[in-house]
Parts: C-alpha cells; sequence; structure tokens
C-alpha cells in the first residue's frame, strides 16, 4: 500500500513541478516562448495468443492469451531556452487466461521483472487477482536536462541506449530490449545523472551514471565518439554493477551497404571457465557483427544480417536450465547481461514498405548452438498519423520437450500471435 502511495506521489510532484500553473496546457502557443509544455498521451493495446508444445507430461491445457493495455502520459516542459524537464507517467494491466501462463518465454512482450539501475522502482501493483490480472503504474521518465557549453547535463530518471546492432548489443549496458521483442518506442527509464560534451566537430564525450540501491548495483561509464569520412566508432570504459567493462563499436558505409560491430569484455568477479578470453576465467567477451543492404526493388527491399557472441551464455540449453537456478546469473539474466541463454546466435531480417501507410518484415532468428530458432513475418499499418495496427507471428522449430523437459533454446517456445492497435494523441 506504501509503495502505490509512494509512486502516485512523487508522480503527481513530478507533474505538477513540471507543468506548474500551466499543467491543462497542450501545445499551448500563448504561454511565453521559454516557456512550452507538450502532453503527449499514448494508449497500446496488445494481444498475444499461443499454443503450447504437445508433450505428454505438459498440462493438456495447450492455449493461452494475454492481453495488454498500456497507458502512457509524456509531459515535456521547456523551461527556459536552456532547460527541458519531462515525466513520463505509465498504467498497464496485464490479463492472463486460466492454463499454462508461459507464453512470455519468447521475451515478446516487455519485462515484468524489475527494472534495472534505479534508486526506487516507483512501480507499483493497484490492483490484482492471482496470476491472471495485475493493473500497475509505473514513473518511467522523470529528468531535468539543461544545454551546457559544448553539450548537454541529463539529471533524473532517462532513457540511455548506447550500440550499433539492431537485434543484438554488446554495449547497450543499462535497458537493453530483448531480439524478439515487439515494442521497442519505450526503452525503460534508469535513475542516472548523463553529460554529452563535443569536443571537436568530429569527436564528443559521453559520460553516464546510473544509480541502483547500492554502488555494487550501480553503473559508472563513458564512451567516446568520433567519426571520420563514412566511418563512426566509440570507446567505452567504465564499471557496470560488479564488472568492469572496455568495449568499442565500429559502424561504416561500404559501398551502398552499412556495416556494424561491437566488441566488450567483462572482468567479472565470478569466473566463466568455459567462455573465458584467453583462457582467463574472468574476462568474458560479447560481440556483434552485421551489416544491412537495401536492393532496389519496388520501393526497395532492405536486408539485415547480425551474429551475436554472449560470453555470459551457456554451451547448451542443459546448461542453461542449471545456471538459471543460480540466483548471480539469474540476476545477470534479467538484468540485461545477456540477451539469449546460448552462447550464440545468428538473425536474417528482411523488410518491405509495400507503401506510405502499410509495411513488411521477415525475421529470422536461429540458435547456432543447438539449431533451433523462430521465424517472425510482420506487418504494421499506419492508419493515420495517430493509430496504428502491428501483427506478428511467431514460428519456432527445434528439438521440442521430451517428457516435459525443454532441449533446445527456441524448440520449446509457443506457437504465437501478436497483435497491437497503438493510438496517440
Amino acid at each position: 500500500m506504501r509503495k502505490r502511495f509512494l509512486c502516485l506521489g512523487i508522480a503527481g510532484l513530478c507533474l505538477g513541478l513540471v507543468a506548474g500553473p500551466a499543467a491543462g496546457e497542450v501545445e499551448s502557443e500563448e504561454a511565453p516562448a521559454e516557456r512550452r509544455f507538450t502532453l503527449r498521451t499514448g494508449l497500446k493495446s496488445s494481444l498475444l495468443i499461443s499454443r503450447g508444445p504437445k508433450d505428454p507430461l505438459l498440462p493438456s491445457e495447450r492455449d493461452e492469451a494475454t492481453a495488454l493495455w498500456r497507458l502512457r502520459f509524456d509531459l515535456t516542459a521547456r523551461l527556459s531556452e536552456e532547460t527541458t524537464a519531462a515525466v513520463a507517467y505509465e498504467h498497464r494491466a496485464r490479463v492472463v487466461s486460466e492454463g499454462r501462463q508461459t507464453a512470455l518465454s519468447l521475451g515478446i512482450l516487455p519485462p515484468a521483472a524489475p527494472a534495472p539501475y534505479r534508486i526506487w522502482q516507483l512501480d507499483a501493483e493497484l490492483a490484482s487477482a492471482g496470476d491472471s490480472f495485475e493493473y500497475r503504474h509505473e514513473l518511467d521518465r522523470a529528468y531535468v536536462a539543461k544545454r551546457i557549453p559544448r553539450g548537454e547535463l541529463t539529471v533524473g530518471r532517462q532513457a540511455v541506449g548506447w550500440g550499433r546492432g539492431v537485434l543484438f548489443s554488446a554495449v547497450d549496458l543499462f535497458a537493453p530490449f530483448s531480439p524478439l521483442e515487439v515494442d521497442r518506442e519505450w526503452r525503460r527509464g534508469v535513475d542516472a545523472v548523463r553529460a554529452e560534451v563535443r569536443l571537436s566537430d568530429t569527436t564528443s564525450l559521453d559520460a553516464v551514471a546510473a544509480f541502483g540501491e547500492s554502488l555494487a548495483q550501480s553503473a559508472f561509464v563513458g564512451r567516446l565518439r568520433g567519426y571520420r569520412g563514412r566511418v563512426d566508432a566509440e570507446v567505452i570504459f567504465g564499471k557496470r554493477a560488479r564488472d568492469v567493462v572496455a568495449a568499442g563499436t565500429v559502424s561504416a558505409a561500404v559501398g551502398d551497404a552499412e556495416a556494424h560491430a561491437e566488441l566488450a569484455i567483462f572482468n567479472t568477479p565470478e569466473a566463466f571457465p568455459d567462455s573465458g578470453l584467453f583462457g582467463a576465467d574472468h574476462l568474458v567477451p560479447k560481440a556483434v557483427v552485421g551489416g544491412s543492404y537495401t536492393f532496389s526493388v519496388g520501393q526497395g527491399l532492405t536486408l539485415l544480417g547480425e551474429y551475436h557472441y554472449s560470453g555470459f551464455g551457456a554451451g547448451s540449453f542443459a546448461e542453461a536450465i542449471q545456471r538459471l537456478l543460480d540466483p548471480q546469473f539469474r540476476e545477470r539474466f534479467l538484468r540485461g547481461d545477456t540477451q539469449i541463454v546460448e552462447r550464440q546466435a545468428a538473425a536474417l531480417q528482411a523488410s518491405y514498405p509495400v507503401n506510405e501507410a502499410l509495411s513488411s518484415s521477415l525475421l529470422w532468428l536461429h540458435s547456432l548452438q543447438d539449431g533451433s530458432g523462430v521465424v517472425v513475418p510482420a506487418l504494421s499499418w499506419n492508419i493515420s498519423d495517430q493509430l496504428g495496427l502491428t501483427g506478428q507471428l511467431f514460428f519456432p522449430y527445434g528439438r521440442g520437450p521430451l517428457n516435459g523437459v525443454p532441449r533446445t533454446e527456441y524448440g520449446n517456445s509457443d506457437l504465437t500471435g501478436f497483435v497491437q492497435l497503438r493510438l496517440d494523441y
């Protein structure tokens, strides 16, 4: 109960501080030029229907449905020419049909686990009914950004996304998406102080201090960025929770194609003997290599391919199940240190805009460890500037469960259909 009132109280306080006396104004034209308020409201209604694999030791009820509603208020205030404040307050309700309640294993919907790098979650339950219904509210953004000489300083709960990878990432350290997560518009906010400073016309420094409930759950990382011609590169160094991280990224235009790569090395307190770099148990690598090319076919057919290696992953799915029983590894997985539970995966995506309103794509995600994977055709229809409809089908393949025991990363997953209606106003 205290968490409910705390979340409501802080959300109301932040909204009040940002909006001030003009809280009712939306895109106010009468306000002075140095003080302008914008309120954007987003409503997303999602339905996920799944059918589980057949196995004599699994429940006979194989069908399941999950509905998720997200109502989000994004309020931005331009307090002066140099200062902007923003608050995002969200309500979400999740309903799960009676049955297996395992349809989230592919990571299609946003995670329900507590967000990393938050001093207080400010994410509280308002109502629930067993495992079938939950209604929550959350303060996902609350920051002030100020222009400083040659850069910007941002303080508060904010979204921080790093890396060049599209489906995978080795350097997205704060709140990464899972490879199959559908809704990527709202990255989870972290409690951070971020300074971005331009060192020259082609180089900049980005420093982030993201705070958790303790220093062992916090991150202090810097990123040096620069470009020359058609090549863009980054060097990253710092501390992520209890790990020391050194990383680099590069992206370049190669003729008419695009290529990108990421490499990160983590010095961890616990040993990873099977994946340590150069024989060192405590040096864990992650890497992404990919590229894209748009063919002159119709409106333009774009192919994207990526390979991902995660030293935090297991050598087999059986080993991954054992690791997930370890609290340390489970904490890493929920924090997003690895987006796959095995070590190697590859993906190929083709996307094609049918017309200005309708776009299509086909994704193939494949585990290079056990041969399982998922094929995902998708359609997205922008009905208007305010209304959109998205539909996806998830076809897993690979060895399914045997006598109730899963054997591959994706072969145990559900055949799933997803549809989402989006309304912005």
